[in-house]
């Protein structure tokens, strides 16, 4: 049984990791694209004003996948709370870099007195 929920684990991983990729790389080629589009805009010499509901257009689809990309990541967060408690808490899946520590493991803000100087 154990097998088994490794395994579908590994399978969820590979496509949460995938996912992720996807996002970025779609955030990476949005952004290089939002950014080209007034320099070259200035390079022929046309006026701000032909092309301005494009550029807007492509802002907000950088929005819209940076909103994408923070649900990919509470997405990835769940699985790993998910991991946990199917006892794969010891397994690590791919090569995604350190993670942070989870919220649990964080301190916590508290206010203080502020003084006037």
């Amino acid at each position: 049984m154990l097998k088994q929920r490794r395994l579908a684990a590994e399978t969820v991983a590979e496509a949460l990791f995938a996912a992720e990729k996807a996002i970025d790389a779609a955030i990476a080629s949005t952004a290089a694209l939002a950014g080209l589009m007034p320099a070259s805009r200035q390079d022929a010499n046309i006026s701000a004003l032909v092309g301005q509901d494009a550029l807007m257009a492509a802002i907000e689809t950088m929005q819209a996948l940076g909103l994408a990309r923070g649900n990919i990541v509470d997405t990835h967060r769940r699985l790993s709370v998910a991991q946990r408690d199917i006892g794969l808490a010891a397994v690590s899946f791919g090569n995604a870099g350190d993670k942070p520590p989870s919220p649990e493991g964080r301190l916590s803000l508290t206010a203080v007195e502020t003084r006037a100087a």
